[in-house]
């Protein structure tokens, strides 16, 4: 065996090339298959580490390039992309933060309705006047509160479709 740079540099470029064969191999495998193609599935399946496949741009473009395809009989009405189910997951959590929020402010409005009527109930209640003026004092507390829920709601749509519109433009610039 010879030690020269020549021979060693031939050994790395050997050892590169069936590297690089698997990867592509795998890919039509996982893609004949309708696995989900990702750099980490297909760097798993093909026993290498990701960063070959990123160092190389024709293997992490081929790998993009098949992750984006429909698997094999799949019709066009039928497709769902991890891009939609992420974003399907995005809206989902929101909305269950809106509800945890929105509950939250219906739990409070109980505990005072609650604690009006006992108070009033235990003849200590205060006399019209500051009666009334509470009651409003209330309300407009509670429109502040829907208000701000309002917004907040909004800001995040906005945070959503800023976010969509980032995703598109990166897309169309690809």
């Amino acid at each position: 065996m010879s030690s020269s740079p020549d021979y060693l540099a031939r050994a790395r470029a050997a050892d590169s090339d069936r590297r690089r064969t698997r990867v592509l191999k795998v890919l039509d495998k996982l893609a004949a298959d309708g696995e989900e193609i990702t750099v980490s599935s297909v760097a798993r399946a093909a026993g290498v580490h990701r960063s070959l496949i990123h160092r190389h741009g024709d293997l992490h473009a081929a790998v993009l390039a098949r992750a984006g395809e429909p698997p094999p009989g799949a019709t066009a009405g039928t497709k769902v992309s991890r891009q939609s189910l992420l974003a399907d997951v995005a809206n989902l959590t929101a909305r269950n933060g809106r509800l945890s929020a929105h509950i939250t402010r219906l739990e409070r409005r109980l505990s005072e309705a609650l604690g009006q009527a006992a108070w009033e109930a235990s003849g200590l209640g205060a006399p019209a006047d500051v009666e009334t003026l509470t009651h409003r004092a209330t309300e407009l507390e509670q429109q502040i509160l829907d208000l701000r829920a309002e917004l907040a709601e909004r800001d995040e749509d906005l945070a959503a479709a800023r976010a969509a519109n980032r995703e598109l433009m990166a897309q169309l610039n690809r």
